[in-house]
């Protein structure tokens, strides 16, 4: 295992998880009861700098932590669905539907700021009726954004194919094994920067939804509301400050820590990363919340990922507010 993966916990022992756990993730370490043990859904990347900011600085008010990355959302879902992880990342909302766990949503880490971009060939979203397409994942963020844009626009996107990370799917377009794609902010403007006589990003209506959010079982989550707090907290301070100086990130980011351990050139790049998801709206200074929560209802009812409206849903389904409520005072 290389340095980039090694967990930053008060005990560093590692030990295998369970047998079934045993699908393709990372090692994990032992700790105590109370340390809070956080599923990722990806490993330590730019777009997670953030975040590993805020859990130093909530380690430095006493919060214990182990993390353990997974090769997908799915399977971050899986872990805290079965009880071996306290909280992951993702949008669960089909399996907490689906499931009726108790898992509840408790902070919005980043919106659905996802980009439509193509060749030169297409001017306007309806301009992909019947096109092909390469997305991320089935039934993921970006098949979302696709079933969206079909019901918005009254239009029906060609076949869709599948290649897990953006960085990946930029790798493809500039191969030409594709020329209709959806992309994060960050890929967005590489391609554009790399190749930008030959792909463009279409205009692409305004989207308030999750992308990434923090969830748990909310039974566990109110057993062990000190440190859940304390974990929030952080998370809001460095979401105000970042918001204020995005250059926060660089300057707090550890460097012995997964994100200080990325290559130089990754690192030469935070600031810039930052300031564009700053200006892009990717990020809510208030951890999303009530505002959050709706949009999602709308989104993910509209995407064929929830049964119900707006109207029908509760919030309280699939958010547990009182964390963030707390730390909101």
């Amino acid at each position: 295992m290389t340095p980039m993966f090694k967990k930053l916990t008060t005990f560093a022992l590692a030990i295998p998880l369970a047998a079934t756990m045993s699908f393709g993730l990372l090692a994990s370490t032992a700790a105590q009861a109370a340390t809070i043990k956080i599923a990722l859904a990806e490993t330590p990347s730019d777009e997670l700098a953030a975040f590993f900011v805020a859990l130093d600085r909530a380690k430095a008010n006493g919060l214990d932590y182990e993390w353990t990355a997974f090769a997908d959302e799915e399977l971050a879902i899986q872990s805290v669905l079965g009880g071996q992880m306290d909280i992951g990342f993702g949008t669960p909302y089909a399996a907490m539907q689906r499931s009726k766990a108790p898992i509840r949503i408790i902070y919005q880490l980043s919106k659905l700021k996802f980009f439509p971009v193509t060749t030169m060939k297409y001017n306007d979203l309806k301009d992909l009726d019947g096109e092909p397409i390469m997305l991320h994942s089935r039934g993921g963020g970006t098949d979302s954004i696709a079933n969206v844009i079909e019901s918005k626009l009254g239009i029906k996107l060609g076949e869709r194919s599948y290649v897990p990370g953006s960085q990946n799917r930029v790798v493809a377009m500039i191969a030409g094994q594709a020329e209709a794609t959806i992309l994060d902010l960050s890929n967005k403007n590489k391609i554009i920067a790399q190749a930008g006589d030959k792909f463009h990003a279409l205009p692409m209506f305004d989207v308030d939804a999750s992308d990434e959010a923090l969830f748990g079982n909310v039974d566990w989550i109110k057993d062990n509301s000190d440190q859940v707090d304390i974990f929030v907290k952080a998370l809001l301070s460095v979401y105000r400050d970042m918001a204020k100086d995005p250059t926060i990130i660089r300057r707090e980011t550890n460097p012995d820590g997964p994100i200080g351990q990325l290559p130089p050139e990754v690192l030469a790049e935070l600031d810039g990363f930052y300031a564009d998801a700053v200006a892009g709206g990717l990020y809510d200074t208030n951890g999303g919340g009530r505002k959050a929560a709706k949009a999602d209802m709308e989104w993910y009812s509209g995407a064929g990922q929830l049964d119900g409206t707006v109207d029908t849903l509760n919030i309280e389904d699939f958010w547990y507010l009182a964390p963030l409520d707390a730390a909101m005072q």
